[in-house]
C-alpha cells in the first residue's frame, strides 16, 4: 500500500513515515498541500494522512481535492486542535477517519491495517458499473458521482434517502435504483406527501376496510400494501404531517400494515425510497420532523447535483430533448444558433433539469417548422436574466475604463472618453438585443442608418 503524509511538522512526518515502512508500505511524505497533491497526481496513492493547518491551504476543505488524485485514496485527518465539529467537517468531506495529536504507534499501525483490509476488499469486489439509466443525461463529474451511488443503492435493499433541490429529478433517480435492482420487476408506487391531507393520509398509505368510516363502501388497498414486492417512493417526504409520521415509522420498523378499522395487520415486503427538498435535519431541531424517523430513512443517502453545477451536461441534455419533442410534434431535427448554448451555459437554472426541458419545449413550439433554434426562442425570462447581467458587467467596465483614479498620470480627453464610452454603448446594444436592428433602434432612439453608421464606424458586426 502507498501511503503519503502531508503536514508541515517535519519531525512528524518523519515519525509517520518509519510507521508505514516499518509495517511493510510504501511512504513519502510532503510538508505543504501543493506538494503533496503533487505526489499523488504522480503516483497512485492509497492513503493520505492530512493535516488541519496547512501552510497553503484548509485541510478540511482540501478532501475531495486529494481524493479526485488517480488513487482515489482515504484520508485521514491527524490535528492537535480536535473538536466535534471538525470531526464532523472531516467525514462530511470525505474522510475516512480523524485522529488527534499526540497519538501513539500502536493508533497509526491500527489504522494502517484497516485501510489496507478494506481496499484490498474493494478492489476485490470492484465490476464495472452498468446502469439502465431511463432518462438520466449527463456524463459530468458530479453526474457520474452520483450513479455511482445510484448503482450502489441497487445492489442492496437499504432505505434511500434522496435530496436535491426542487427540478434535479428526485423521482428518476428512484426509478433508476429500483429498475436496476432485483426488484425492478415489481411495482413502483409514487406518494406525493404533499397532496395527502391528514384525513385521508392514512386510509391512502395503509388502507381501510369496509364501514371503517363514512364514505369507505368496500375494502380498500392502501399504497404499502401494493408495494409489496417492490418499491415505495416517498416524494417530498418532509410535507408528512407529524400525526402520520408516528404510524409509518411503526410501518417501516416492522413492514406489517393495518387498514383503517382492521384488527389485524398484514404483511407488505417492500424497499423505501424517500425523497425531499427541504433540510430535514433543521426540520428535526425545530420539531417539525421525527428524529427517529429520519434516522431510519437516511440509510443510504444520496443527493443530487443542481444543474449550475453540472453545465457541462446542458448540451448533452437539450439535444436529446430537442430530438424528442422534434419528433413528437412532427418537426424535422433542427440545428443551434452559434450562441445558443452559451446563453444556457450562462444562465443559472434556478428551476434545474425541470426549467431546461420546460425551456426547450417552448422553444421547439415556437420555433415551429424553422431549421434553427435561437435564443430569441427562450423563454423572456431567461433572456431578461442574461440581458440584466450584461448590463450589470457593461456598467462595471465603464467605471473602471472611464473613471480613471486620482494618481493617473494623464486622464483622456473628453473627446476620447467619449468615443470610448460610445463604444462600449454600441457593442452592448447589439448583444442585448441580439443583433435585431430594430429592437436596437427602440432602444437607442436612432435610426437604422444612423446605427449602421455607428456600428460601421466601430467595426461591430455579428460573428
Amino acid at each position: 500500500m502507498k501511503v503519503l503524509i502531508i503536514d508541515d511538522d517535519t519531525a512528524l512526518c518523519r515519525l509517520l513515515y518509519q510507521v508505514a515502512q516499518g509495517a511493510d508500505h510504501q511512504a513519502d511524505y510532503g510538508t505543504t498541500l501543493k506538494e503533496g497533491l503533487r505526489k499523488a497526481d504522480r503516483d497512485n496513492i492509497d492513503l493520505v494522512f492530512l493535516d488541519v493547518a496547512l501552510p497553503d491551504a484548509d485541510g478540511l476543505s482540501s478532501i475531495p481535492e486529494i481524493k479526485k488524485t488517480p488513487g482515489a485514496p482515504e484520508v485521514i485527518i491527524i490535528t492537535g486542535a480536535g473538536s466535534p465539529k471538525g470531526a464532523e467537517l472531516a467525514i462530511e468531506n470525505g474522510a475516512w477517519g480523524y485522529v488527534e495529536k499526540p497519538f501513539s504507534t500502536k493508533t497509526i499501525t491500527l489504522e494502517l491495517l484497516k485501510v489496507q483490509q478494506y481496499r484490498n476488499e474493494k478492489l476485490q469486489t470492484k465490476t464495472p458499473v452498468f446502469l439502465d439509466r431511463d432518462g438520466i443525461i449527463g456524463e459530468s463529474e458530479a453526474m457520474v458521482s452520483c450513479l455511482k451511488m445510484v448503482a450502489s443503492a441497487a445492489k442492496n435493499d437499504a432505505n434511500v434517502f434522496i435530496s436535491g433541490e426542487t427540478g434535479t429529478g428526485k423521482e428518476l433517480i428512484a426509478r433508476a435504483i429500483h429498475n436496476n435492482s432485483k426488484r425492478g420487476k415489481s411495482e413502483f408506487v409514487v406518494v406525493d406527501c404533499s397532496s395527502l391531507t391528514e384525513t385521508v393520509l392514512e386510509s391512502t398509505l395503509f388502507g381501510h376496510i369496509k364501514g371503517a368510516f363514512t364514505g369507505a363502501v368496500k375494502d380498500k388497498q392502501g399504497l404499502v400494501l401494493k408495494a409489496h414486492g417492490g418499491t415505495l417512493f416517498l416524494d417530498e417526504l418532509g410535507e408528512l404531517p407529524l400525526t402520520a409520521q408516528s404510524s409509518f415509522l411503526r410501518v417501516l420498523q416492522d413492514h406489517i400494515v393495518r387498514p383503517v378499522g382492521a384488527t389485524k395487520g398484514q404483511y407488505s415486503n417492500f424497499r423505501l425510497i424517500a425523497a425531499t427538498n427541504r433540510n430535514l435535519d433543521q426540520m428535526t431541531k425545530e420539531g417539525q420532523f421525527r428524529e427517529d424517523l429520519l434516522y431510519r430513512v437516511k440509510t443510504f443517502p444520496i443527493d443530487i447535483p443542481p444543474l449550475r453545477n453540472r453545465k457541462s451536461d446542458i448540451k448533452e441534455i437539450v439535444i436529446h430533448t430537442v430530438n424528442s419533442y422534434c419528433e413528437r410534434y412532427n418537426h424535422a431535427i433542427k440545428g443551434f444558433s452559434s450562441d445558443f448554448f452559451d446563453v444556457l451555459r450562462n444562465y443559472e437554472w434556478p428551476g434545474n433539469v425541470r426549467e431546461l426541458i420546460n425551456a426547450i419545449e417552448r422553444a421547439v413550439a415556437i420555433s415551429g417548422n424553422e431549421a434553427t433554434l435561437f435564443p430569441v426562442h427562450l423563454p423572456v425570462v431567461i433572456r431578461t436574466f442574461l440581458a440584466q447581467s450584461k448590463l450589470r458587467k457593461f456598467n462595471g467596465a465603464l467605471s473602471e475604463c472611464n473613471v480613471p483614479s486620482q494618481d493617473s498620470l494623464q486622464l483622456p480627453s473628453l473627446e476620447e472618453a467619449t468615443i470610448r464610452m460610445e463604444e462600449q454603448y454600441f457593442k452592448q446594444l447589439v448583444t442585448v438585443t441580439d443583433y435585431n436592428i430594430k429592437k436596437a433602434c427602440d432602444v437607442s432612439g436612432l435610426s437604422r442608418s444612423k446605427l449602421y453608421q455607428r456600428l460601421k464606424k466601430y467595426g461591430i458586426r455579428r460573428e
